[in-house]
């Protein structure tokens, strides 16, 4: 598995990272092959969030089904985000420390590599965000944080403050939902839906600031979502474009998906969300495909977006 800098927190981590939002109701057996699987193709970081599965939810069942032994721990990248409550978010100091220590006693282990801020709190105050980063950082309980769907004046905002450096942010990303890449492909044109900036340059911000950014919803259509592989009524010559390169590199169309995201110089990251182990070892293919750049653009013209 190719593996990714996160710069600014000093780690080396996998390209494609395991999103453990929908474990809730498997089994034990069935997580553990699960990430179990995923580590044997190579994935060391694993995606977790407090509000998955319900309050704290899928970070108990992993917890419960796969401890990490202490002396593995050092082996994986444990990733959590806190941030949404039912009905609104909560940047608050006492929220976020709380629910990482609720975080901590789930997953059954003593701290995290990585917390991001789930989703834009507007009412978010970053001096006492400030004081929640210093205080879960000193007491080793998370050694690195970052953002989730946030635009550079929000992050700008909140660096202001924060001592430690913001080293990731995951936004919506696929071949389908593409507007991180499509907005500056079709910069400047008139009457052209697809040249509206609706990132706010997120992307050249989060290359020039040594941000990296880890993708989810990767194989997903635009809002309101499902899956764009085998949707011939409305992705057709998408789907007919990832079967011919699957056949040329001997992969499925979904490692086609994933490679196309692995191919931009941005280095992202890739966060996956399914629950079947074969999807696993599918996207640890793709990530390892590089595409190339004519392979790459007629994917992006055949998911219906414009070059001009």
């Amino acid at each position: 598995m190719e593996t990714v800098e996160l710069t600014k927190a000093g780690m080396s981590v996998s390209r494609v990272v395991l999103g453990l939002m929908r474990i809730k109701n498997l089994s034990d057996g069935e997580i553990r092959e699960l990430v179990g699987t995923a580590r044997d193709a190579g994935v060391t970081m694993f995606d977790h969030a407090d509000i998955y599965g319900g309050s704290h939810g899928c970070e108990q069942r992993y917890g419960d089904a796969q401890p990490v032994p202490a002396s593995e721990r050092d082996q994986v990248v444990i990733q959590s985000k806190v941030g949404i409550r039912p009905g609104y978010f909560d940047f608050s100091r006492e929220h976020i420390v709380s629910s990482v220590e609720q975080s901590l006693a789930a997953l059954r282990t003593d701290h995290l590599d990585v917390l991001l801020l789930h989703r834009p709190d507007t009412l978010m105050e970053p001096d006492e965000v400030a004081a929640a980063f210093d205080e879960l950082h000193s007491a080793g309980k998370v050694a690195a944080f970052g953002v989730s769907n946030h635009t550079p004046g929000q992050i700008e905002l909140l660096a202001r403050s924060v001592r430690q450096p913001l080293v990731a942010n995951q936004m919506q990303f696929s071949l389908a939902n593409a507007a991180l890449v499509a907005q500056g492909l079709a910069a400047n044109i008139m009457g052209l839906d697809q040249s509206v900036d609706r990132d706010l340059g997120v992307l050249d911000y989060s290359r020039l600031n040594d941000m990296t950014i880890q993708t989810w919803g990767s194989v997903q259509k635009p809002p309101p979502g499902g899956v764009f592989l085998g949707d011939r009524e409305n992705y057709g010559p998408l789907n007919e474009a990832l079967d011919d390169l699957a056949g040329k590199y001997s992969v499925t169309p979904d490692a086609i998906a994933i490679a196309w995201i692995a191919r931009h110089p941005a280095n992202m990251q890739i966060v996956i969300g399914t629950t079947n182990p074969r999807r696993v070892i599918e996207s640890a293919a793709g990530a390892a495909i590089r595409l190339s750049r004519e392979e790459w653009y007629h994917l992006y013209t055949a998911a219906g977006h414009t070059l001009p």
